[in-house]
């Protein structure tokens, strides 16, 4: 039984990777049932077949449908039919050419969200082309402020665009149009791109650049890395911390817990960073970062170590806050954000392309002779579940 404030609200989810995934997950961590209609496995293609690991595939099912054939398209309009939800993450044109493309889609269920993910968008001159991550966020304008001065820009993994500007956006609309079905009882079509993703998260650099206190160059801002009160910094024992003492007060308390005189301390003075930088980096090199974090950890300093994720995992305010939990077998962070009344839940383990294609037709209304006969047609696979 599903659990959480999308409870009732059922998604179709084209499968794909990254972002797509992501906000299906999240999805479903808040109650929705979420079906996910994968290609047929061909496992002598060496496609990645840890499916049971890939946390971004938990709470939801699977089915395997073949949607080059027309039967197999048939079958995805159907489970579309019942859908509150439709999350594409295909290139533009791609789901129109399957025949399941908003037009057909929307016709046949005028109430369907139907959200498509992309990286540049529907429209605009690289819409139809290949990208990533470290792609999006570099033409959207934040990569050129982040890393080092000389250095050349780092890929900051796959956060910012994957699953801030993309994901994380792909959901929040889609629980938006759901609000606004609900007036007009009426879907829409979501355009959804990481791009524009990305730009929104820089909104608040874009408005320190109009107001003349963010200066292009990398490392020379209060954010960047560029002044030594926010930074990470290495330790006697080779580990990190970082310190985020922005405010006067807090800067002024880390001055007072390293035994640091103000006066020779000036935290505006930006002439003075890069040496004031290399003394913070010569003080925290004198202790270990478990000392480091006796001192100051749990003071408005605003100090935390680096932590891996096994060690974040065992930190003690996130497991007083549960923010990972070890659930079916696996170590994996918890659903968010968190209701007072209907909490959400991990609703199952990650799916295997066709691991639930029997039960989800079934459940989803069809008969035993007309689930038997898709299935004899090849249009629909079902797999048996993974075994230890």
């Amino acid at each position: 039984m599903n659990a959480g404030p999308l409870t009732g609200i059922r998604v179709v989810e084209l499968g794909g990777i990254g972002p797509g995934p992501f906000a299906a997950m999240m999805l479903a961590d808040l109650g929705a049932e979420v079906v996910r209609i994968d290609r047929p496995p061909r496992a002598a293609l060496g496609e990645h077949q840890q499916h049971d690991q890939d946390l971004l595939l938990r709470g939801r099912r699977s089915v395997a449908l073949d949607l080059k054939s027309p039967r197999g398209v048939e079958v995805a309009l159907r489970l579309i039919d019942r859908a509150d939800v439709l999350l594409d993450p295909f290139r533009p044109g791609v789901t129109e050419r399957l025949g399941i493309g908003p037009d057909a889609a929307t016709s046949r269920n005028p109430g369907l969200v139907y959200a498509r993910m992309t990286g540049w968008g529907q429209t605009g001159p690289l819409a139809t082309v290949a990208g990533h991550d470290l792609n999006y966020v570099a033409l959207a304008g934040p990569l050129a402020a982040m890393g080092r001065r000389g250095s050349p820009p780092p890929p900051a993994l796959n956060l910012v665009g994957d699953f801030g500007g993309g994901g994380m956006l792909l959901a929040f609309g889609v629980a938006a149009a759901l609000v606004e079905r609900d007036r007009s009882g009426l879907g829409q079509v979501l355009d959804v791109a990481m791009t524009d993703g990305v730009a929104a998260l820089a909104t608040s650099i874009v408005g320190f650049t109009n107001m003349g206190v963010w200066v292009p160059e990398r490392e020379s801002n209060f954010l960047d890395g560029g002044a030594p009160y926010y930074d990470s910094y290495e330790t006697a024992d080779g580990r990190y911390i970082t310190i985020g003492s922005i405010e006067p007060q807090f800067y002024a308390l880390l001055l007072d817990k390293l035994g640091l005189d103000a006066a020779e301390w000036p935290q505006d003075d930006r002439r003075r960073w890069p040496e004031l930088h290399s003394r913070l980096a010569e003080i925290f090199r004198e202790r270990t970062r478990d000392q480091w974090c006796e001192m100051l950890e749990g003071t408005d300093v605003c100090f935390a170590p680096v932590l891996g994720f096994d060690e974040a995992a065992k930190h003690p305010h996130l497991v007083e806050r549960g923010t990972y939990v070890d659930d079916f077998g696996q170590l994996q962070p918890a659903p968010v954000p968190r209701f007072s009344r209907t909490p959400g839940a991990i609703q199952s383990p990650p799916c295997s392309p066709g691991q639930h294609t029997r039960d989800v037709l079934a459940d989803w209304g069809y008969s035993h002779e007309e689930l038997e006969a898709v299935i004899a047609s090849g249009a629909a696979v079902a797999v048996p579940a993974p075994t230890d």
